[in-house]
């Protein structure tokens, strides 16, 4: 699938590792495990797993909730003990998580090109709200929209076309711009333009097609689809 911006009239955005940076949760591990980088790197994973496993199996909870489980599995496969407390301390960090440098001025950048905005998230409504608040982008945001509406989470088609349903935009003319690779997956098999923020410079995964574009930032996108 190649990008086509004259097709685009709504772009939607995923939460975390897109919009926001959740490598602040290795920091709040610092203070309290031998090896953060590690535990952080198998919660994420962890928590994003469970969400796959979830669409299959009928076992649905909140993503916050998940999480938790999965930050718990992380610090017992490190042998790390630590207190209901000081858990919760860590897992509230995804309520306060910085936006990276680009997101505002890119946001900015497309709303004044005349396109609406929305955050499409396995995050539940609480954390997109405390999310949206903290990172102050409510003005350039038109709504979020949480996989917790339909109980089911990315890369599950329902969830795109809920998303497209709730935008009241053809699915066709919606970009989804997110840093997973499996998020991207899931929006073009369900019809959406998959847009991928590879702010990292890693591979694609070899894996069912490439995405529709590939930015460095949200600046390149906004060159695309305004000079498209």
């Amino acid at each position: 699938m190649s990008f086509d911006p004259e097709r685009v009239t709504t772009v939607t955005f995923d939460s975390y590792s897109t919009l926001v940076d959740v490598d602040a949760a290795e920091t709040a591990l610092a203070e309290r495990v031998n090896d953060p980088e590690s535990i952080s790197r198998l919660w994420r994973s962890r928590s994003l797993e469970y969400t796959f496993v979830e669409n299959h199996i009928d076992a649905y909870q909140p993503f916050y909730e998940m999480n938790r489980d999965a930050l718990q599995y992380a610090l017992d496969a490190h042998d790390e003990s630590l207190s209901t407390g000081e858990r919760d301390e860590i897992l509230a960090v995804y309520h306060e998580l910085e936006v990276f440098d680009d997101v505002r001025d890119g946001l900015d950048a497309l709303c004044d090109a005349g396109y609406d905005c929305y955050v499409v998230s396995n995050g539940n409504p609480e954390m997109l709200e405390s999310m949206v608040a903290y990172a102050d982008i409510g003005e350039l945001i038109e709504a979020t929209i949480s996989a917790d509406e339909i109980r089911t989470f990315k890369p599950d088609a329902e969830l795109y076309r809920h998303a497209a349903a709730r935008t009241g935009t053809p699915i066709d003319e919606i970009a989804h711009v997110t840093a997973g690779w499996f998020d991207v997956v899931g929006a073009q098999n369900a019809g959406m333009q998959g847009v991928w923020v590879d702010r990292k410079g890693t591979p694609w995964e070899p894996f069912d097609g490439e995405p529709a574009l590939t930015v460095e930032s949200i600046h390149e996108l906004v060159d695309t689809v305004d000079h498209g």
